[in-house]
């Protein structure tokens, strides 16, 4: 009997390996290259905004300009987030109440995860940086690039309604450097 049990998870074990070969050899690459967020180059590219020419430094304050707005987006989800999580913990309000603000934080929670990731997918894309807020059925994106074309932002718009299915309509507005 104990020679059955071997030869069973030798075969299911086996079956794996010649699964996972399979599946590495047939897998196509992605657009989206993850390893290449912990590379050197992303590094290189920060230092070269920091010092020399005004493209660069356009392409400084465009991203300061985003990273206020970003800021600002997160305060007022903050504060919606705290005012739900006190609306949880609260005995005045009724079970289905309190159900209703858990769903809101759930929400708020996946937006906040949707828009990071469409603005890494918008990245790997070849733009220098990408601004991406979610309202409702609507996607709202603010992308650095010098070039403007209807083809480009349907590459866009493709990613994104790709990536975030609720995505009704997507609005693409190109900042020049």
């Amino acid at each position: 009997m104990n020679v059955k049990k071997r030869s069973i998870w030798f075969l299911t074990l086996i079956s794996l390996v010649a699964v996972i070969t399979v599946f590495y050899v047939t897998d196509r690459t992605s657009p989206f290259d993850g390893l290449q967020l912990f590379s050197n180059q992303t590094l290189d590219d920060v230092e070269l905004v920091e010092t020399s020419s005004t493209n660069e430094q356009s392409f400084a304050s465009k991203s300061n300009a985003f990273e206020e707005m970003r800021m600002e987006v997160q305060d007022k989800r903050s504060k919606l987030n705290d005012q739900l999580t006190t609306k949880v913990g609260s005995n005045d309000f009724t079970a289905e109440e309190k159900d209703a603000a858990y769903n809101q934080i759930e929400e708020l929670v996946k937006i906040d995860g949707a828009e990071g990731m469409l603005e890494l997918i918008i990245k790997s894309l070849g733009y220098d940086d990408a601004l991406v807020r979610i309202e409702d059925n609507s996607v709202l994106i603010d992308v650095v690039s010098s070039e403007q074309s209807s083809k480009k932002a349907s590459d866009i718009i493709y990613a994104v309604k790709r990536e975030w299915p609720k995505a009704y309509k997507v609005e693409v507005n190109f900042d020049g450097q």
